[in-house]
């Protein structure tokens, strides 16, 4: 019988101080050359792992034997999606795709490293896979900026806020029309979050957006250059 999840037990603070690890020290082997071999097969296991964390996320919970759910199914959670950006940015290096990764990474999927939404603790595979996804999005994000040298270009908050305002709409629309929660547009996560020091529905949603707003403006600030203050 698994445990359930902690929030900052010893699974959880050890996931997270593996993962800043982790973090650490592909950043410290891509600056010292990100051409070199051990560089390229880091870079290769993690692009390898943001297309794998769906496939995998779903074999983990097909393992409980509980009932799926369509909001386990649909890949339209913003980590969903923020994974399979991050892959394709780190093949690419396209800018557009660098600048969600990076600000959908840290706005967003960070919170979910930090209170997440996990009914299992470790060793349960669910608890695996979700700190695998919601990982690899995290470190691609670090990883960009501080470790291959991209750099975000003007102004480049403000679209990728934009196309998270889009995703909303989306993601609502969905909801709407399938029962799901996609973005927790139509209620709480089930597990302790952030989300439990805001107001009701819809009022947090507001709150979200707003904080999300700060988020990414915040983010864009250390790649100012003088000329555009």
């Amino acid at each position: 019988m698994f445990a359930a999840f902690d929030l900052y037990g010893i699974g959880h603070t050890g996931a997270l101080v593996c993962l800043a690890a982790i973090s650490i020290l592909m950043i410290l082997r891509c600056r010292k050359g990100a051409d070199s071999g051990h560089a390229k097969s880091a870079l290769s296991l993690l692009t390898f792992c943001c297309f794998a964390a769906y496939p995998i996320n779903q074999a983990a919970w097909e393992s409980t034997g509980g009932a799926i759910t369509l909001d386990a199914v649909i890949p339209l959670h913003l980590c969903d999606i923020a994974a399979f950006l991050c892959g394709f940015a780190l093949i690419t290096r396209n800018p557009f795709l660098c600048e969600l990764s990076y600000f959908w990474g840290l706005a967003g999927t960070l919170q979910g490293l930090l209170t997440p939404n996990l009914p299992y603790d470790f060793p349960h595979p669910v608890f695996f896979s979700f700190f695998l996804q919601h990982g690899v999005v995290v470190v691609t994000a670090l990883l960009l900026p501080l470790g291959l040298g991209w750099r975000p270009r003007h102004g480049a908050w403000i679209k990728a806020f934009g196309w998270l305002l889009g995703y909303a709409a989306v993601a609502f629309l969905t909801n709407l029309t399938l029962g799901t929660n996609f973005g927790f547009l139509m209620h709480k996560p089930n597990e302790a979050s952030l989300l439990d020091m805001m107001p009701a529905w819809p009022f947090y949603i507001l709150l979200m957006i707003c904080i999300a707003g700060l988020m990414f403006f915040l983010l864009g600030l250390p790649f100012r250059k003088p000329e555009q203050k």
